[in-house]
């Protein structure tokens, strides 16, 4: 079997380097010619534990390679997948303009059945567009070839996306016809054969899913959020709610860690565009509108910590961070809330020395020499008024306190990701602030 992939960020190669592990043909097309000769000469442009090894594998097998061109790769291919991105438009609606002139393309070039499954996260009623486009480009060449669309969201996770899709929770395909639903399970036959759940729907389900999937995952993380705030003006600790509303199966313990917010490049663009979906049609999406707005406030709760402490006025005080990226195991850094932090630092005078153990050159690209860049954690500690944690790298949960506290001017952390405990920074003597629990103030 045969297939193309058509775009080569981060779901389209992981999902195409992916199905070559499973002995499938498979060719991964970009237009950005730097990215494709990156990824022919073994480099790969983004960073994913595990993803270097199995295209290097599946390379060497002939089974993955990499082209600028569709039209030179659609010959015996049975399902192309359109991957590409669908950043949000100026008014939080998914921007269609790259997976519709991937459409338009295919249906240039096409000259056999095959099925067009949109793999990028895409509104209900993306797929109709497509078929649209393919079917105008088709009559402008004068020709009736059959087709079929399908969707297929992805379900992975920056850091584990390789094993998210070899070993998935559920691979969700909405279709149309059952000649589609034939090609698909042939496609998803290794997937069948070990017992990952295949749920086949319809197309408008199918892409409703995806949304719902995030959206309910970043209220999860909001809600925590709020509760944890609360939690800090009654006295209560949030690590113990969190334990306590786990433990309750209908809840479970996944996605309840109080933080700084969530970012990265899937739920602040999904959450929008299903809020705008539903605005296009009339209904209001009120909870989703108050986790973006929660999601929005909480990137900013170090700050007030921050000021709470030093006042209002941080001219002359530097900072160090720990973290950039808005997760570990990946140098993602789009709406980091790392990002709303730093600015809100050099706003109010301060400057900024930053350490991440894979995100520093993805800061740099974006931040430039705005900030300081360190060597390791501990560089970045060296004279600075204050640490800020903001990304839970494993690397930090247990470091050399009594190194840090020579490094630093005073001994004060700010813990965006609560990995120490309060009663600990207290027996350390450092002033402590963390996210829904009690502050220990040594001295100010």
């Amino acid at each position: 079997m045969k297939i193309a992939v058509i775009g080569t960020g981060y779901v389209g190669l992981v999902s195409g380097a992916c199905f070559s592990h499973t002995g499938i043909d498979v060719v991964c097309i970009d237009v950005d010619e730097r990215k494709i000769n990156m990824l022919k000469s073994g480099h790969i442009p983004i960073y994913e534990p595990g993803l270097d090894d199995i295209i290097k594998y599946n390379v060497e097998k002939g089974r993955l390679s990499f082209s600028t061109s569709l039209k030179d790769n659609l010959d015996e291919v049975e399902a192309v997948f359109i991957a590409v991105g669908t950043p949000p438009d100026e008014d939080g609606s998914a921007d269609l303009k790259y997976v519709l002139g991937v459409a338009r393309e295919i249906g240039r070039y096409m000259d056999h059945y095959m099925v067009v499954v949109t793999k990028s996260t895409v509104p209900v009623g993306t797929s109709i567009k497509v078929k649209s486009a393919i079917k105008e480009e088709l009559a402008k060449r004068g020709v009736d070839i059959p087709f079929d669309v399908a969707s297929n969201p992805e379900f992975l996770k920056e850091g584990s996306a390789v094993d998210d899709f070899l070993k998935p929770d559920r691979i969700v395909v909405g279709i149309e016809s059952h000649e589609a639903e034939k090609t698909m399970r042939m496609l998803y036959k290794a997937f069948l054969l070990n017992g990952h759940p295949i749920l086949f729907m319809d197309i408008a389900s199918s892409e409703m899913t995806k949304y719902a999937a995030n959206s309910m995952l970043a209220t999860k993380i909001s809600f925590m959020n709020d509760i944890a705030n609360l939690c800090e003006l009654v006295g209560a600790d949030v690590s113990m709610v969190r334990k306590g509303i786990g433990s309750d199966t209908r809840i479970g313990n996944k996605f309840i860690y109080p933080g700084t917010g969530y970012g990265g490049s899937c739920f602040p663009k999904d959450v929008q565009a299903l809020v705008r979906t539903a605005d296009e049609y009339g209904h209001s999406l009120d909870i989703l509108k108050a986790v973006e707005a929660v999601n929005y406030r909480q990137k900013e709760v170090l700050i007030k910590k921050i000021k709470s402490h030093f006042g209002d006025d941080l001219k002359g005080l530097k900072f160090g961070i720990w973290g950039l990226s808005f997760k570990p195991k990946t140098d993602d850094m789009r709406e980091a809330p790392s990002l709303v932090i730093i600015d809100k630092l050099l706003e109010s005078g301060a400057s900024v020395i930053a350490f991440d153990p894979v995100a520093q050159e993805e800061a740099r690209r974006i931040l430039g020499d705005k900030i300081t860049y360190a060597k390791d954690e501990y560089d970045a500690c060296v004279d600075v008024d204050a640490l800020i944690i903001v990304t839970e790298w494993p690397e930090f949960r247990m470091p050399n306190f009594r190194v840090i506290e020579k490094l630093l001017k005073t001994k004060t952390i700010f813990d965006g990701r609560n990995i120490y405990e309060p009663e600990e920074m207290q027996e350390l003597k450092f002033n402590y602030y963390s996210i829904g629990r009690k502050s220990i103030i040594i001295s100010k």
